[in-house]
């Protein structure tokens, strides 16, 4: 697909966000836009991000038979997952699980979807999660077992999480450390 106007990611975005079904399958069946591009403006969300924090399953259906990836991550490797998880919408992960979709992929800082979905507080969410998690796992492993390609991974984000993890201080880096010779002050040095 080629990239004519920015102002058509725009209006798929949009049109996504409000759930507006015959404006997304209009903008789609144009070819006219990538239903993968990830807004900058929105912390690298993606039209499929924008279904699944709004609930809007027929729209993410549609995404997804026009090639949407739900392995796309946000700036902190927010998959949809997540977003579904968060807002409660049960129907959206139960689809990602249907597709495959890795639900239990963790986001920079470790939270995977179940977490968000314990965090806010969406029971039917953490109880499905719980289920489909090890169901998810043994799908890769099957999978790995027999050859089959899985599209799990979002390239552009592992380069970016490779920088970001090189940007924060190292944790074995010593933040307490000794005063120089000849310094006054108070010491916790115990004599031995």
């Amino acid at each position: 697909m080629e990239l004519t106007k920015m102002s058509d990611m725009t209006k798929l975005h949009q049109a996504v966000a409000v759930g507006d079904f015959r404006a997304v399958k209009k903008i789609l069946k144009k070819g006219l836009c990538d239903p993968n591009y990830k807004d900058v403006d929105w912390n690298d969300r993606s039209p499929l991000h924008w279904a699944a924090i709004k609930g809007h399953l027929e729209v993410l259906k549609l995404l997804i038979r026009y090639g949407a990836r739900p392995c796309l991550v946000t700036d902190v490797g927010w998959t949809p997952a997540h977003f579904a998880a968060e807002s409660g919408h049960l129907k959206v992960l139960q689809t990602l699980h249907a597709l495959h979709a890795a639900i239990d992929a963790p986001d920079f800082f470790g939270d995977t979807p179940k977490r968000i979905a314990q965090i806010y507080g969406q029971k039917a969410c953490v109880a499905f999660l719980e289920k489909a998690e090890p169901a998810c796992r043994d799908h890769r492993r099957t999978a790995r077992q027999q050859g089959l390609p899985l599209d799990q991974w979002d390239q552009d984000w592992e380069a970016k999480k490779r920088e970001m993890e090189r940007s924060l201080p190292s944790s074995n880096q010593n933040t307490n450390k000794k005063k120089p010779r000849g310094s006054r002050g108070p010491t916790t040095r115990r004599r031995v």
